[in-house]
C-alpha cells in the first residue's frame, strides 16, 4: 500500500499541509503576542480620555451608525483616529493576516474531511485514514489544532487579547480590503466572556460553546475521540514497560482527548461508563495535565461543570489515593535522586558500564523523568485556584506527603538533564563508530585465532608447545568462521557469536589448555573481542529513541519560569553550575519537536520561522537565567568603586614609616582582592558553558556573557540618567519596529515622571521650555538666549558642548534626532490646523480671495495699500495666534538643531581622503550609498537642517498669501536696533525675530518652490507699495514695517545661502 505521507499521496499530503500551516498559525499568534500596542486594553486613565471614542469593542455591531455618526461629527476625533490608524496599522495588517489565517484553516479542515466523505481521494475514506498510523495521527493533532487555535485567540490564554483588538483590525481591513471576511473572523472571535484573570469564574458552557462555533463533522469527532479511548496512536508504550508508568506514557494522548472531548460534551454530562473508562486508563494517578507547549490544566477544577467527568474522577481525587500517589512519588524521587548522583560520579559512565547495563540505566530515566513530571505538574501554583477550598486541600495533601522541596526537585532535574546529556553523548559516538568498531574487533579476534593456529604448527615456538595439527586447523577454521561474519545481518552475526565463544571455552576445557598460560590469555582475549563484538552489535538507535521519548520536558516549558530564582541563586553561588543548566536547556528543547516535526515533514518555507520563534523563545529564556552573572560582577565592582573611592586612602608619594601600617589598609584592600576574584569566577562560569545548539540558534557563551554586561550596563546608565535629569517644571515608533531596541540587550523602561517616556525625552523638553520663545530672545551673532523682562542670559551654545561631554556624541546625535521628530509633529499639526482655521472658513477665504484679486498681478503697485493690507490683517486677526504658536516652535527647534550641528561638527576630527575619483561611475538609483553617507553626515553635524523635507505635502490654496499677510501681521510687534537687529516690542507681546525667520523658512521648504517665490513677490509688492506711498505722502523717514521685511528678506538670504540676487529681485519686482 502506497506510504500516506508519500509526496504523490494527495490525500496525506492535503492534511499533512493542514496540520503544518496550523501548527505556524499558532506560532504567528504566539509571536504577534508580544507586539500588541497596549493603548488597545486602555487600562491608563490617560489613553481612556484620548482614545475612548476611537476604539471600539464587539458593541460596536449592535449599532455602527451611531459610532460613525459620532466619529463623523468631530473633525478632531477623526485626525486623532486617522494618527491612530497610520501608527498601528503594519502590526494591525499582521494581526488580521493571522486571523484570517484561523477561519481559513478550519474552512480547509473541513473541507478535507467533505472531500474524503465524497470520495475525491480515491480508495481513501474517513475509516480508512484511521486505520493508517500517520493518517490517525494527523486527523487527531488536526483538531487539537483547531482548539488551540481559538483558545489561543479568545480565552486570554496568552493574556493579551483584547474584545477592542478584532473590532478595530476587522474596521482596518473592512476600509481598505472590499473582499473583507472579516465579517466571519468577528463571528468565530466575538467575546465569550472568558477571563484568565485570578478568581474570575467561567462562563456557563465553556468552552463546548465556543467550540460549537466551528461546525466540525460529527461522525469524524466520535471516530477520533474512539481512537483516542482505543488505541496508543503515537506508539509511546513501548517505551514505557512498566505498568506504574502507563498513564506518563499516554500523557499526550491524554492531553488530546481531555480537549477534543468538548467537541462532544455529552460524553462529559452523562456518558458514566465512557468517563470511567477513560479515567481509568489516562487518570488513574493524575490530574494535573499538560496541553499544547506547556499550558497546564487540573481536571479537578475543569471537570467540576460535568456530571459524568466529576464523578468518574472522584476515586483519583480521594484523598488517599492523593496522599499514596504523593508519598509513592516522594520515595521514587528520593532512590533515583541517589542513584543518579551514584552515575554521575567521575569515571563511573564507561563504555562497558553502558554497554552491560541499558536496560538498568534506562529504568533510572524512566523513574526520574515520571518522578520530575508528576511532581512539577501537581505542584504548579497556576493548576490551583486559591479560591477554591477543594484545591487547596489537595495542593496541601500533596506538597506535605510528598516532602516537597524546590530546591530538592530542581537539583532532581538538573542531575537527570545532566545524566540524561552524557547518555545520549555517548550513544551517539558509539553509534558512529560502532561499524568500525565491530569490524576492528573482528579482526583482533581473527588474528588471535589465526597465530594460536600457527603456535600449533610448530613453525612458531612459544614455551613447551607441542605440535597439534588437529588443533591448528580448528584454530584456522574458527578464525574464518570469525572473519566471516556479516556486520549487516546483526542476528546471524550475533547468534553465531555467542557459539564461537562457547566453542572457544570447551576447547580451553577439553584439550586441557589450562597448563599454558600464554594459550589460555589468547583464548581469553578472543572471547573477550567477541563479547565486545556482541555489545557492539547491540548498540541500537531504539535506545535513542527511548531515551528522546523518556526524556520530554515540553509539559515544563512554561512551568520551568517557576525555578528561575532557584537558577539564578545556584549560579550565585557555584558558577560552574551553568554546565549543569546547559544540559536543562537543551532537555527544554525537545518541545520545539511537536510544532516542528510535520511542519518538516511537509516542506514547508514556514518551518524556519516557526523554528526561529521557538528557539528565540528558549535562547531568551536562557540569557534570561544566566543574567544572573553580569547583575552579580556589576554588584561586585559597585563594592570595589565603593571601596576604592571612600575607603582606601590614596598613598602619598612621600610616607612616614610609622604610618605605613595605616596606609597599608589590608583588610579593605583584601576585600577588593576577595571582590575581584568574584568577578573572574563568574565569568569563567559562563564561559564553561561551551558552545550549543538550542533549537536552531547557536549560543556563543562569549557572546551570552558580553551581550548580558552590556544590558546590566545599558540597564544601569539608562536608570543613572533616569534619575538624574528629572526637572522641577511640568509619528510614534514601536518598541518592535526600532533599529535601537534590542530584545538581548533592551533598554529598559521606567515609570514616566512626566510626558516623556525617556531622559532624553525630558532633556529635550526642558531645553525646549528654557528657550521658550516667549520668554527668551535669541541672539544670533552671540548664540546666547536673553531673559525678555530681565535681559539676563539664560544659556548659550555652552549647554550644548555640557550635553556632548555628558552624554557622548550618540547622545547628542539621540537629542538631534528627537528634535527632527518633533518638528515633523509640529509641522503635521500645522497642516491640521491650517485646513481648519482657513480652508473651512469661508469668511477667511472671502477675505484671502479679495486681497488677491486687489494684489494682482504681483510686478504692479498696489494702490492704497495700508488700507487693502490691514483690512485683511484686521478681517483674519483670529487665527495668528495659533499660527504664530506653530511657526515659534518650528523655528525654535531649527536653532537647536543647528546649535547641536555646530557641537557634532566641531568634536569631530576629520581625517581628510581623497574620496572622489572621476573615473568611477556615478552610483546607480537603487544604490544606497548616498541615504548612509546622508545619515553618517547628519551624525556628524555635516548637514544644514534648514534644507531638510520633514514631511511630504500637498498643494494649498492662498499658502503664500497667507504668511505674507502673518509676517506682516507680527511685524508691529518688533522693532529694529543697530546693534541686535529685529526685537520684540513688548515683552507682554512677545514675538522672538530668529524662530519666527527659521519657522516660515522651514515651512516654506516642505512645499514647491513656486509657493515661495510667490511668497517673496508678494514682500516685495508689500515694499514697494509701502513706500511708494510714503513718497507720494512726502514722510521723511521709511516705515518700520518696510524695515522689518527688507531685514527678512536679508536674513532669509542669509539663512538659506541664496543669492543676493533673489532679495533685489523680490525688491525690484
Amino acid at each position: 500500500m502506497l506510504d500516506f505521507l508519500a509526496e504523490n499521496n494527495l490525500c496525506g499530503q492535503a492534511i499533512l499541509r493542514i496540520v503544518s500551516c496550523g501548527n505556524a498559525i499558532i506560532a504567528e499568534l504566539l509571536r504577534l503576542s508580544e507586539f500588541i500596542p497596549a493603548v488597545f486594553r486602555l487600562k491608563d486613565r490617560a489613553d481612556q480620555q484620548k482614545y475612548g471614542d476611537i476604539i471600539f469593542d464587539f458593541s460596536y455591531f449592535k449599532g455602527p451608525e451611531l459610532w460613525e455618526s459620532k466619529l463623523e461629527a468631530k473633525p478632531e476625533l477623526q485626525d486623532l483616529d486617522e494618527e491612530f490608524r497610520e501608527n498601528n496599522i503594519e502590526i494591525v495588517t499582521r494581526f488580521y493576516l493571522a486571523f484570517q489565517s484561523v477561519h481559513k484553516y478550519i474552512v480547509d479542515l473541513n473541507r478535507y474531511l467533505d472531500d474524503l466523505n465524497e470520495g475525491v481521494y480515491i480508495q481513501q475514506t474517513l475509516e480508512t485514514v484511521l486505520l493508517n498510523e500517520d493518517g490517525k495521527q494527523l486527523l487527531v493533532i488536526s483538531l487539537l489544532i483547531s482548539s488551540a487555535l481559538l483558545d489561543f485567540c479568545i480565552s486570554n490564554t496568552c493574556g493579551w487579547f483584547d474584545p477592542s483588538f478584532p473590532v478595530w483590525t476587522w474596521l482596518s481591513a473592512a476600509r481598505s480590503s472590499a473582499d473583507s471576511n472579516m465579517d466571519d473572523i468577528c463571528k468565530l472571535l466575538r467575546s465569550t466572556g472568558y477571563s484568565s484573570q485570578p478568581g474570575a469564574k467561567r462562563p456557563p458552557n465553556y468552552p463546548e460553546s465556543y467550540f460549537q462555533r466551528v461546525p466540525v463533522n460529527e461522525t469524524f469527532i466520535s471516530m477520533v475521540i474512539g481512537r483516542l479511548r482505543s488505541d496508543d496512536i503515537y506508539n509511546q508504550v513501548s517505551a514505557y514497560p512498566l505498568p506504574e508508568h502507563r498513564s506518563t506514557a499516554l500523557a499526550n494522548q491524554a492531553a488530546m482527548l481531555y480537549v477534543i472531548l468538548y467537541f462532544e460534551p455529552s460524553i462529559l454530562h452523562t456518558h458514566q461508563a465512557k468517563m470511567r473508562e477513560i479515567v481509568d486508563k489516562y487518570f488513574p494517578d493524575n490530574w494535573v495535565i499538560s496541553i499544547y507547549m506547556g499550558i497546564t490544566v487540573n481536571l479537578a477544577d475543569a471537570w467540576e461543570p460535568y456530571k459524568a467527568a466529576k464523578t468518574a474522577l472522584n476515586n483519583t481525587l480521594d484523598l488517599s489515593n492523593v496522599k499514596e500517589q504523593a508519598s509513592r512519588y516522594a520515595t521514587v524521587s528520593e532512590r533515583v535522586r541517589v542513584q543518579v548522583q551514584q552515575f554521575l560520579k567521575e569515571g563511573y559512565l564507561r563504555e562497558e558500564m553502558v554497554l552491560d547495563n541499558i536496560p538498568r540505566l534506562l529504568n533510572c530515566l524512566r523513574d526520574c523523568n515520571v518522578a520530575i513530571r508528576w511532581l512539577m505538574l501537581h505542584t504548579a501554583d497556576s493548576a490551583y485556584d486559591p479560591n477554591n477550598k477543594r484545591l487547596r486541600q489537595i495542593k496541601d495533601q500533596i506538597l506535605t506527603d510528598s516532602k516537597y522541596n524546590p530546591k530538592i526537585l530542581f537539583q532532581l532535574l538538573l542531575d537527570t538533564a545532566q545524566f540524561e546529556f552524557i547518555l545520549k553523548e555517548m550513544f551517539k559516538q558509539m553509534l558512529s563508530e560502532k561499524q568500525a568498531k565491530w569490524e576492528h574487533y573482528k579482526k583482533e579476534g581473527s588474528e588471535r585465532m589465526t597465530e594460536l593456529a600457527d603456535v600449533f604448527s610448530g613453525v612458531k615456538p612459544l614455551t613447551r608447545v607441542e605440535k597439534n595439527e588437529n588443533l591448528q586447523a580448528w584454530f584456522r577454521e574458527i578464525s574464518k568462521q570469525i572473519l566471516s561474519l556479516n556486520y549487516d545481518d546483526s542476528t546471524a552475526a550475533g547468534r553465531k557469536t555467542v557459539q564461537l565463544i562457547q566453542a572457544l571455552e570447551e576447547v580451553q576445557e577439553f584439550h586441557q589448555l589450562e597448563s599454558n598460560l600464554q594459550v589460555c590469555q589468547f583464548l581469553a582475549d578472543t572471547r573477550k573481542f567477541l563479547h565486545q563484538m556482541i555489545r557492539t552489535i547491540n548498540i541500537k538507535e531504539e535506545v535513542l529513541i527511548t531515551m528522546q521519548i523518556v526524556g520530554d520536558l515540553s509539559f515544563a516549558w512554561q512551568l520551568i519560569d517557576s525555578f528561575t530564582s532557584i537558577m539564578q541563586e545556584s549560579i550565585r553561588v557555584n558558577p560552574s553550575m551553568v554546565t549543569k543548566l546547559r544540559a536543562t536547556f537543551l532537555k527544554l528543547a525537545s518541545a520545539l519537536d511537536l510544532p516542528l516535526l510535520r511542519i518538516n515533514q511537509a516542506n514547508s518555507p514556514d518551518l524556519l520561522s516557526v523554528s526561529q520563534y521557538y528557539s528565540g523563545e528558549l535562547v531568551s529564556y536562557v540569557r534570561k537565567v544566566l543574567q544572573i552573572i553580569p547583575e552579580s560582577m556589576f554588584t561586585s565592582l559597585l563594592k570595589i568603586i565603593k571601596l576604592q573611592t571612600h575607603d582606601i586612602i590614596e598613598v602619598p608619594t612621600r610616607l612616614d614609616k610609622d604610618k605605613l601600617r595605616d596606609y597599608a589598609q589590608l583588610a579593605p584592600r583584601y576585600e577588593v582582592a576577595k571582590l575581584t576574584h568574584a568577578i573572574s569566577i563568574f565569568t569563567e562560569g559562563i564561559l564553561m558553558m561551551k558552545t550549543t545548539l538550542v533549537g536552531i540558534i547557536k549560543v556563543d557563551p562569549k557572546q551570552l556573557l558580553e551581550d548580558g554586561i552590556r544590558k546590566e550596563l545599558v540597564k544601569r546608565v539608562a536608570f543613572a540618567l533616569h534619575r538624574g535629569l528629572i526637572f522641577n517644571p511640568r509619528a510614534k515608533i514601536q518598541d518592535w519596529q526600532s533599529m535601537y531596541q534590542s530584545t538581548h540587550i533592551p533598554i529598559p523602561k521606567f515609570t514616566p515622571v512626566d510626558e516623556s517616556v525617556t531622559f532624553i525625552g525630558r532633556l529635550c523638553r526642558e531645553i525646549l521650555r528654557i528657550t521658550d520663545p516667549k520668554m527668551t530672545c535669541h541672539i544670533d551673532q552671540l548664540n546666547t538666549w536673553y531673559d525678555m523682562k530681565t535681559h539676563q542670559e539664560v544659556t548659550s551654545s555652552r549647554l550644548f558642548s555640557e550635553i556632548q561631554t555628558t552624554l557622548g556624541t550618540f547622545g547628542l546625535n539621540g537629542l538631534d534626532r528627537l528634535l527632527c521628530f518633533m518638528i515633523v509633529k509640529e509641522l503635521q499639526n500645522f497642516l491640521s490646523m491650517f485646513q481648519k482655521i482657513i480652508l473651512r472658513d469661508r469668511t477667511v477665504q472671502e477675505t484671502l480671495k479679495t486681497l488677491m484679486n486687489a494684489v494682482s498681478p504681483l510686478k504692479s503697485i498696489v494702490a492704497n495699500s495700508n488700507k487693502i493690507y490691514f483690512s485683511a490683517i484686521a478681517k483674519t486677526q483670529k487665527i495668528w495666534t495659533a499660527y504664530l504658536e506653530a511657526i515659534m516652535k518650528v523655528g525654535q527647534m531649527q536653532i537647536l538643531r543647528q546649535q547641536i550641528a555646530n557641537e557634532l561638527n566641531y568634536s569631530l576630527l576629520v581625517l581628510e581622503t581623497h574620496l572622489w575619483d572621476p573615473s568611477l561611475p556615478y552610483p546607480k538609483e537603487d544604490n544606497t550609498l548616498l541615504y548612509e553617507i546622508t545619515a553618517y553626515l547628519e551624525a556628524a553635524g555635516i548637514h544644514n537642517p534648514l534644507n531638510k523635507i520633514y514631511i511630504t505635502t500637498k498643494r494649498l490654496p492662498y499658502f503664500p498669501v497667507v504668511n505674507f499677510l502673518f509676517l506682516i501681521a507680527q511685524l508691529p510687534k518688533l522693532q529694529y536696533n543697530k546693534n541686535l537687529g529685529m526685537v520684540c516690542r513688548k515683552a507682554a507681546d512677545p514675538v522672538d525675530w530668529p524662530p519666527l525667520v527659521l519657522g516660515l523658512l522651514t515651512l516654506l521648504k516642505q512645499f514647491h518652490s513656486r509657493y515661495t517665490e510667490q511668497f517673496l513677490a508678494l514682500i516685495g509688492q508689500f515694499i514697494r507699495s509701502t513706500v511708494e506711498q510714503c513718497t507720494s505722502q512726502k514722510m521723511p523717514e521709511m516705515p518700520a514695517d518696510v524695515v522689518g521685511a527688507l531685514l527678512f528678506l536679508e536674513d532669509y538670504v542669509r539663512y538659506t545661502k541664496l543669492p543676493r540676487r533673489v532679495s533685489s529681485r523680490a525688491r525690484t519686482i
